[in-house]
């Protein structure tokens, strides 16, 4: 379990206290200086210097909460900061101390005293499933701020409602068209591969894609025509399942515009169906599948022809409807920001060719007023609310966001926008995994802290490829959203991220368009870095057939190692860790999953895979997180029960999808 990221109210007083020519020791009980809008430099922000008011000499100075260094004077560029030219040189990045939770005093935009204890708990964690000490060896070349539109609740509230809607339209249009419900977790993982391709400015719902139809949607659905399959546990179940397909493939071919051909063969092989079940009375559970099975070769081609201009218009009517509400969202945002005389046209500012720590994406246009937000406590969790819309985060989790907030944001010195910016984050990502039970848990986990905590000791990983602000392990890591995510320390999503040096841990989302991208470009950045770079790739090993990642990854020319978890042999971390119970935190993997380093050659002499390092990683996976969650709990048995009634859900899930479902993030 990673350290808490929290010191005590005497450190916390201390570490606020700190003015130039003054000291913790002389004076304890100093107060809390004032901080001022912050006018420094993003990179000295970032470096962690903020500017504060000295009471006693009644003039400004410069605090740094990493090395809690004070300066009279403004810090120079590359003398203080953490921040260096030089990439890959430890010196350069100077160990900060452990941080500490500030006072309360920023809580005001909350109505609440700056001696407010009962707040003051809140941001206090109890258990702590991170480590925001470790600092980054990820080298980048300076970028400048990203024109995307700062997230607004307004906004956000629109985005969700529509988002509801196209998924209600989906699910018509799946039962009305086909007879079949949406294939699970399908529309998430359609937003997932739109994303890969997508060039318009919403950063969720696509609105710019090439194709129009999306091969995942495409596939999935096919999938599931004419019927759902499902594993088949008994013969009853067995011989039902081969009557509902034979049916369903008749009756899809008979009201479809299908060649003579076509009509011919399913209806002949469905007749021959339909007499053997009739004669044979004493066949067992593997004699229907098989047959089921033969039915599928010889109807599955044409069946699949009948339907395919059918599911095509889904997937093209889905993304017409998805393009017309980006124009509503749009049109929504920009109002906003003409209400408050902000152009939402900038001139590109100039950026230096210099290397530097990455550092959290920023927002080049600036963030209107947001308006209030509530938030109250129910049992350990912390309920925000908008205009009656509730998203729901544990205290732990609270914390941690406030935390990351702390660190990241450079436009929010008094923590006024922290709420808002909180509610815009947990809706966006319910709105992207969707409401229902465990939907969206897969493409969100993570692996074990102790695989973390290995990673980092034995590899240099610092960086997290595929992460949120909720299920991240470093404070630096790549998500999904740059305009909500930024404020918590996203680095942006990881293709457009472009490291020189750094040692990075990738768990992507299992969507095969995805995973793909993310293998080319790994080995774009590889082939391009003289500087050590290192990725270890976390991915299901899918062989029934091979996913063209795992192939391309085991073929790459910069493939070191590859190891092997066996299927429910290893655990990762739930996607909902954010609010599930503590006994439901870890559940078993249901497939193997393939772990390969793909490293340059600066990268693989500096963090080579050598045997003792590898027996230590998988030695890492013996630690069983769910033993650790269940331990502190009277009831364990209740525990393992709750965790094994989760893990049969999810199973059961990925069995009735049809497709490579996903796992963990």
């Amino acid at each position: 379990m990673a350290n808490e990221n929290h010191g005590s109210p005497a450190e916390e007083a201390s570490l606020m206290s700190h003015s130039p020519g003054t000291s913790n020791q002389n004076q304890p009980s100093s107060p809390k200086p004032m901080r001022l809008v912050q006018d420094l430099p993003d990179e000295l922000v970032q470096a962690g210097w903020e500017k504060c008011w000295s009471k006693r000499e009644n003039r400004p100075y410069y605090f740094n909460r990493f090395t809690n260094q004070s300066l009279w004077e403004m810090p120079v560029l590359g003398q203080h900061d953490v921040i260096a030219d030089v990439p890959g040189n430890p010196a350069a990045q100077p160990v900060p101390s452990s941080p500490s939770i500030p006072g309360t005093s920023v809580l005001k935009a909350w109505c609440v005293s700056p001696e407010d204890k009962q707040q003051a708990a809140l941001l206090r964690p109890t258990e702590v499933y991170w480590d925001l000490d470790i600092q980054t060896n990820a080298v980048i070349k300076q970028r400048a701020p990203s024109e995307v539109l700062s997230p607004h609740p307004e906004v956000e509230l629109l985005r969700s409602q529509l988002i509801l809607k196209l998924r209600q339209h989906y699910r018509e249009l799946c039962q009305q068209r086909e007879g079949i419900d949406p294939p699970r977790e399908s529309f998430n993982r359609w937003m997932l591969e739109r994303k890969v391709v997508d060039k318009g400015t919403d950063p969720l719902l696509p609105s710019d894609c090439e194709p129009v139809v999306s091969p995942s949607m495409f596939r999935e659905i096919m999938n599931d025509i004419p019927i759902r399959l499902s594993r088949i546990k008994f013969r009853e179940e067995a011989k039902r399942l081969l009557f509902k397909y034979a049916e369903a493939a008749k009756r899809l071919i008979e009201s479809r515009s299908a060649s003579p051909d076509s009509r011919k063969v399913v209806k002949w092989n469905v007749e021959d169906t339909f007499s053997w079940l009739r004669r044979d009375h004493s066949a067992s559970k593997e004699d229907y599948m098989d047959r089921l099975e033969h039915l599928r070769k010889q109807c599955g081609p044409h069946v699949s022809a009948a339907a395919k201009d059918s599911v095509e218009g889904i997937c093209s009517k889905i993304y017409y409807i998805s393009l017309e509400y980006v124009k509503r969202i749009r049109e929504k945002h920009l109002a906003i920001l003409k209400e408050n005389n902000i152009s939402a046209e900038i001139e590109a500012p100039e950026v230096q060719d210099r290397l530097v720590y990455c550092y959290p994406v920023r927002l080049a246009i600036p963030s209107p007023p947001l308006p209030s937000v509530e938030m109250h406590m129910e049992n350990n969790v912390a309920c925000v609310r908008y205009k009656g819309e509730m998203v729901k985060v544990s205290r732990n989790y609270f914390s941690k966001l406030w935390l990351l907030y702390r660190y990241s944001c450079i436009d929010d010195s008094g923590f006024e926008k922290f709420l808002p910016r909180v509610w815009c984050l947990l809706r966006r990502y319910q709105m992207m995994f969707g409401v229902g039970l465990y939907e969206g848990t897969g493409l969100q986990g993570a692996l074990p802290v102790h695989v973390f905590e290995a990673l980092h000791k034995l590899f240099g990983v610092s960086f997290e490829c595929f992460a949120s602000p909720l299920n991240c392990y470093f404070k630096q890591y790549c998500s999904a959203f740059l305009d909500t995510d930024g404020y918590f320390g996203s680095r942006g999503p990881c293709l457009d991220f472009f490291p020189i040096s750094g040692s990075f841990e990738a768990n992507p989302p299992f969507c095969e368009e995805l995973m793909d991208a993310m293998v080319s470009h790994f080995e774009k950045l590889l082939e391009n870095s003289s500087e050590p770079l290192s990725f270890i790739v976390f991915i299901p090993e899918w062989r029934d057939p091979p996913t063209p990642a795992l192939t391309r990854m085991e073929q790459s020319k910069f493939k070191r190692h590859q190891l092997i978890l066996p299927a429910f042999d290893h655990e990762y971390r739930s996607g909902s860790q954010h609010v599930c119970k503590k006994e439901e935190m870890y559940y078993k993997a249901v497939h193997n999953t393939a772990v390969l380093f793909l490293q340059n050659g600066a990268g693989f002499a500096k963090w080579e895979p050598t045997p003792e390092r590898l027996q230590e990683l998988v030695a890492a996976y013996k630690h069983s997180g769910r033993t650790l969650s269940s331990s502190s709990s009277s009831s364990s048995s209740s525990s393992s029960s709750s965790s094994s009634t989760a893990d049969k859900e999810r199973e059961l899930g990925r069995e009735q999808s049809g497709s490579r479902e996903t796992n963990p993030n």
